[in-house]
């Protein structure tokens, strides 16, 4: 045997001894999924989970969800069946030996901090994927310093991140995950506008909100004494900007009006402080919706809509993500989030009702939706093509970063 047959058959036999899984597919685990009591909270999962597919088709992805309750993991399960959803210590224990990459999903914080440093001691790379934050414990700094990458949702988390000492390679602006959710359920969300005559392209959504979720409402947690005072003594405040838009929309345009929920307890809410204030003429052109609903068949009413506005940050995001127009309401107690809609070039529909000047620009604002509809969809799609170049350039680099 000369040197080069020698050579070809070492090489070959290596190879043949080499075990199985060094030829498979890279695995990611994403933590996500924080609550099922809200839409958004909800769409986190399958906009990330669809980006995945997306842009990296040949990835095995394995979801590992805080709560999937109530309709989600069946919803969820019909969209991506080849997704696996960690269940139990056991599944967690696998995902922790078996996976290449951590990637925590958007959130509101570093939702999943504990989760993300037991994957830090396995000392495989993570990173993290649109999220607001305003944390400043030594864990959490320590913990986006050491990620592959920190996309954050809002440029002023960026900045918060940047000014208290995170030191992470790259850290920039990332959408939010739920801008790419493309679920649908569009047999009972036609069901329920042919009911209520609500005509394609001929009604607004809209949704109010409390200043502090009232979730002693929702979930079992205790009542909030300090919240539900802030909430009382700033409802009517807040409502006022939408009940004047939607007034202004059925007195001065052929649109309808569809109050709908984002979480659980905003059916009541949409109720007490808009239709009930609602004069009887505007009431006949405005249907509220009494029943909660999941992301999927929100969206597919939402594709129906001229657009939508409210006090929520979610649905906006879901509606942009698919051309719909979306105007934003936002205070204080929302953290930053909402200045997203700067980030993309939507500041224009972005108003803080903190501000008084602002709260009297919202009817306004709502109103010109209503009346040049084209126009509208127009500016959505351009903050929709910011969101979709930064979803490839961020998934660029969580290729690069998988190796």
């Amino acid at each position: 045997m000369n040197r080069r047959q020698f050579l070809a058959t070492t090489l070959a036999s290596t190879l043949s001894s080499l075990p199985a899984q060094e030829n498979r597919p890279r695995r990611l685990v994403l933590r996500s999924s924080w609550q099922t009591v809200n839409i958004g909270d909800i769409g986190h999962t399958p906009g990330v989970l669809h980006l995945l597919e997306q842009h990296l088709p040949d990835v095995e992805v394995r979801l590992w969800p805080s709560d999937i309750k109530n309709g989600v993991e069946e919803m969820l399960a019909k969209r991506f069946p080849k997704v696996k959803i960690v269940k139990g210590v056991e599944d967690v224990r696998a995902a922790l030996a078996e996976c290449d990459f951590l990637l925590h999903g958007s959130g509101p914080s570093l939702v999943a901090e504990k989760d993300v440093a037991k994957w830090a001691k396995t000392g495989k790379p993570y990173g993290i994927y649109g999220i607001t934050f305003a944390a400043t414990s030594p864990e959490s700094i320590e913990l986006i310093s050491n990620a592959q990458f920190a996309y954050f949702r809002d440029s002023h988390s960026l900045n918060f991140a940047q000014e208290h000492g995170c030191k992470c390679p790259i850290m920039e602006f990332g959408p939010d995950g739920a801008f790419a959710v493309d679920l649908k359920n569009d047999a009972p969300a036609e069901a329920f506008l042919k009911e209520h005559g609500l005509e394609d392209g001929k009604f607004l959504c809209c949704i109010a909100r409390f200043r502090n979720t009232p979730y002693w409402k929702i979930k079992k947690v205790a009542f909030d004494e300090k919240k539900n005072e802030r909430n009382e003594a700033m409802k009517a405040h807040d409502s006022a900007p939408l009940v004047e838009a939607i007034i202004a929309i059925t007195r001065q345009t052929e649109m309808k009006v569809l109050l709908c929920p984002e979480d659980a307890s905003q059916m009541a809410i949409n109720k007490e402080v808009l239709y009930d204030n609602l004069p009887k003429d505007v009431k006949a052109k405005v249907v509220w919706r009494e029943t909660y609903w999941l992301t999927d068949e929100a969206l597919s009413t939402y594709r129906h809509s001229a657009g939508l506005f409210g006090h929520e940050m979610h649905s906006p995001i879901m509606c942009i993500g698919n051309g719909i127009p979306a105007i934003v309401c936002r205070w204080a107690e929302q953290t930053s989030k909402g200045y997203m809609w700067q980030d993309i070039g939507l500041g224009e529909w972005l108003f803080d009702l903190d501000d008084e000047e602002q709260l009297k620009r919202v009817a306004p604002a709502v109103l010109a939706m209503a009346k040049d509809p084209a126009a509208a969809k127009l500016k959505a799609a351009q903050g929709l093509a910011v969101v979709k170049k930064r979803q490839a350039e961020t998934m660029a680099q969580l290729k690069k970063s998988l190796g």
